[in-house]
Parts: C-alpha cells; structure tokens; sequence
C-alpha cells in the first residue's frame, strides 16, 4: 500500500506550508507560500544566501529602505519557491495594511510587476490577503484585473460567504487555531478529528462552496495533527508544514475520503458590510483569530525589516 501522503495526492492538491527548499524538494508539493514567518527562516537559511544578497544590493541600488527591500525579497524567495513546484506561490500583502483596499491593491500589482520583472507571470502567483472586509474587497477588484487571490486568516462562514461573493480564487480557512482557541476557552485539552471545532469550520465552508455551486477553491491550513488532515482528506488543496509530510509519508495505512464535491445552485444574495460585520462582531472565535494573527504577522515583518537594515547597514560601502 503507498504512504498517506501519495493516498492523500489522489483526493486532494497538496501544497507546502514552507520556504525550506529542501523539504519543497523532497515532497515536491504543487504549490507553495511566503510569508513574513517563511521570509524570517529564509533570512537565516544557507539556500537562500545568495537570493538575500542580492536583493539587499539591489534594493540599496533603488534607494529602498528595509520595508522596500523586505517585500523585493519576499517577490525573490517566492520566485525560488517558483522554479521548483510546477503550480503557484502565494505572495502575502503587508498586513499593516489589512484594512486598506486602495493600498493592498496596489501593493498587490506591484508584486505581480515584480514577479514579471523576474519572467514569472501573474497565472503563477497567487496575492495573499488577510480576509477583513477591505482585504476582500481589494481582492474583488484584483480579481476583475486577472490577479487571483489567496484570502488567508479565515475562521468563519462571515468571511467565507463574502469570499465566494468577491469571486476569490481561493481561501484558506484555518483549522489549527480555532482548535487553539477552544482548547484556550473551554479547557478540552484533545478533540476526536470529527469533532475537532477547526475541522467542523473547514467542512461547514466546503459543504456550503460545493452545495452551492461556487469555484472559489478550499485550501485547508495550520494544521496540528495528521489526524485533522487526515479528517479533511478531498478537501481541493491542503497546506501542510514539512513535519506533518513526513509523518504522513511514513504512513502506509489505508486513508479514507471524507469530503466530496456536490453540486448546487449559487447563493441569491450577496452578504452586506453591515451584515458581515455583525457576524463578525457576534464570532468571538473568528474576531480573536483574525486580529491576532494581523498582529502576528506584523510583528514578524517589523522583526524582518529590522534584521535586513542591521544587514544593509553592516554592507554598506564605506565613504
């Protein structure tokens, strides 16, 4: 019988929740992402030496400042990432500007303007946002534009629904930090995988997509056991860290579906702001979540724009 992993590449895409080439390499997912926490590791990793220097040397060429140069090598390791998988690279937004439209779209075309600069078209990269109401709006207008978008921190139906309204070309609701928080809230230190909070959120959003007709793809994330990928096995893609690969490719039991694709008819009504607010406002889960990790993706670009000035100040040509 071949591993679980293999079992888990015929139900569903499998993507990389990573920027270690070498476990890209080795499982050989067909998509993978960068984020602030994914750019940090590249910082400090050997495969990405030559990669950091010289987008530190051209951003001091440009006249960038360590903000400008984070994003040009967040663009470079996406481009990496690139020339191993044969699918797409999810590109994050800056999150301090979440609530934005007008900015997080043009941060948005100005990675796709680099990514061509670099010959990767815009069919291989996907725009990653935070899904806050302008967040998903920004994304409806990119998406008019050709520019597919990836809307991440997603924890409830709210943003799900406005999602598939937006015409977003994928969403990844996250599994691992609902878990986290009901584990926090309610003092369940283990849930079965079937009624695991995070994996009932995920199959409440697919259900709904696939009852209803709607193409937005369901990209399960952030994930803390097998067993909740496992639980989610023919959700459209799952992205899954390199620990939780390997566990699963040393795994030669049998895995069973437990989602499939239905058919229906499209939602009548779209979901106002004020409406999606509200659900918002009354989903304390799903208001914690997003906000937190808004602030952690932050901090984590704070801490990379910090480490490449320490670096373009200790490169710097002397007078």
């Amino acid at each position: 019988m071949t591993s679980k992993l293999e079992q888990l590449r015929q139900m569903s895409v499998v993507v990389a929740d990573t920027g270690d080439i070498e476990a890209v390499r080795k499982f050989k997912p067909e998509d993978c992402t960068t984020n602030p926490s994914i750019v940090l590791a590249a910082l400090g990793s050997p495969a990405f030496a030559d990669v950091v220097t010289k987008a530190i040397e051209d951003g001091r060429r440009a006249g960038h400042d360590a903000s400008g140069i984070a994003g040009d090598l967040t663009v470079a390791v996406g481009a990496e990432l690139s020339k191993i998988v044969p699918g797409r690279v999810s590109t994050e937004v800056d999150s301090r500007i979440s609530f934005d439209v007008e900015a997080s779209i043009a941060r948005a075309r100005e990675i796709i303007e680099t990514y061509d600069r670099l010959g990767i078209g815009r069919e291989r990269v996907l725009i990653k946002l935070a899904s806050t109401w302008e967040g998903i709006r920004a994304a409806e207008m990119l998406q008019k534009e050709g520019i597919d978008c990836n809307l991440t921190l997603l924890f409830s139906m709210a943003q799900a629904k406005a999602c598939a309204d937006a015409g977003v070309f994928l969403i990844s609701p996250f599994v691992g930090r609902i878990t986290d928080w009901y584990k926090a809230k309610t003092g369940t230190t283990t849930y079965a995988p079937d009624e695991d909070p995070g994996v009932q959120s995920v199959r409440r959003i697919y259900d709904y997509y696939k009852g209803h007709g709607i193409p937005t793809v369901v990209m399960g994330a952030s994930f803390r056991s097998a067993g909740q990928i496992e639980a989610l096995a023919g959700c459209d893609r799952l992205t899954i860290a390199p620990g939780l690969l390997d566990e699963l490719s040393k795994d030669q039991g049998e895995l069973e579906r437990k989602l499939t694709p239905s058919g229906g008819t499209a939602p009548t009504e779209r979901l106002s702001e004020a409406d999606f607010r509200w659900e918002m406002n009354e989903d304390e889960m799903a208001s914690d979540k997003l906000a937190e990790g808004i602030r952690k993706f932050h901090a984590d670009a704070v801490k990379l724009e910090k480490m490449l000035g320490e670096r373009v100040a200790e490169t710097a040509p002397a007078a």
